[in-house]
């Protein structure tokens, strides 16, 4: 082409932009929801590997019993009859039980026993225990923890021996010249009578429980206290009792649970008595289920999973109580 040449030039032109189809407009930079959740499947296949055995377990050994065990208990069971659908008729049967009712507030006032004097016992040894030189402290954790490996019925035994006529509780009664005192056959005493062991049993795991929390509250804490002039009830007040937060909630919901559920040493000591005194929930089932009625299986078996539920409704009760808070390095 020449200098000189004037012929326009035609040039191409650009398709038109053929506009996205509805519903697949997208923002620069969005992402695909569901991309966004296969990765995060995969950042934690590794943890859902690592915990699948053990609900796995849980299914097979708790969830999967107790639906079978509900399932059973809307049945007339016999073992002499052929079983018998009847829905929820064993459940008004127990609700409306005045002796299982009593049961539970033996239960409680058990559990108000011995519970928060294992934690006062447990927080004032731990707290003794952390001034003590290195041995004297092995010497102690030892020692506190001998009730833990002792049996219930040993420990149910040796305090029978204690609360007898002639027994130890009556020698320290007449240091003050008072009469003795029938222990486990008066429905004043009998319970608070078991009450003791029940918290001899407990305290020793629980005070170590309580030391490992307190070494874990930093000194520093303790040492500024001292400087600014706080004497022993404000360290624990202000300092002890708010780093021991969590501990004190696992105590509480743990120790609540096993004390309702006490069953030995009502059996051995009382037999439940005088006068349902010490029936606790268990040993009521316990008597429930030997008894002689033809559906005493459906009847203990229905009061089990009723007291199932109060524990679980009292542990909610202690955690929205006791808010649990999140460790932190300082």
């Amino acid at each position: 082409m020449s200098a000189t040449d004037t012929t326009p030039v035609t040039l191409p032109t650009a398709a038109p932009a053929v506009p996205p189809p509805a519903g697949r407009a997208r923002r620069r930079g969005a992402k695909d929801p569901k991309q966004t959740t296969a990765r995060h499947l995969r950042s934690n296949r590794t943890a859902y590997l690592m915990i699948a055995p053990m609900v796995i377990l849980l299914a097979i050994f708790v969830i999967w019993p107790l639906g079978y065990a509900f399932y059973l208990s809307l049945f007339e069971i016999s073992f002499y009859q052929d079983a018998k659908f009847v829905g929820l008729q064993f459940y008004t049967y127990v609700l409306t039980d005045p002796s299982f009712w009593h049961s539970l507030g033996v239960g409680l006032r058990y559990a108000l026993m011995v519970v928060p004097t294992i934690l006062v016992l447990a927080l004032l040894l731990a707290s003794f225990i952390k001034t003590l030189s290195k041995r004297a402290a092995a010497i102690m954790k030892t020692t506190i923890y001998v009730p833990a490996v002792v049996s219930s019925v040993l420990t149910s035994v040796i305090f029978l021996f204690i609360y007898q006529d002639e027994g130890v509780a009556n020698w320290f009664v007449g240091l003050v010249h008072a009469r003795p005192i029938a222990w486990l056959n008066t429905d004043a005493t009998a319970l608070p009578s078991i009450a003791v062991p029940g918290v001899w049993l407990g305290f020793g795991v629980s005070t170590l429980i309580m030391l490992a929390g307190i070494l874990d509250i930093p000194e520093s804490y303790y040492e500024s206290a001292l400087l600014d002039g706080a004497n022993f009830r404000q360290r624990t007040w202000y300092i002890t009792i708010p780093g021991l937060k969590n501990v004190l909630l696992y105590l509480l919901v743990t120790g609540f649970t096993l004390a309702l559920q006490e069953f030995q040493l009502p059996l051995i000591m009382t037999g439940g008595g005088p006068v349902d005194a010490t029936n606790t929930p268990n040993l009521y089932i316990f008597n429930s289920f030997r008894d002689a009625t033809p559906f005493a299986t459906s009847y203990s078996l229905t009061a089990s999973l009723l007291l199932f539920l109060v524990l679980g409704a009292i542990s909610l009760v202690i955690f929205r109580a006791v808010s649990s808070q999140k460790s932190a390095d300082s």
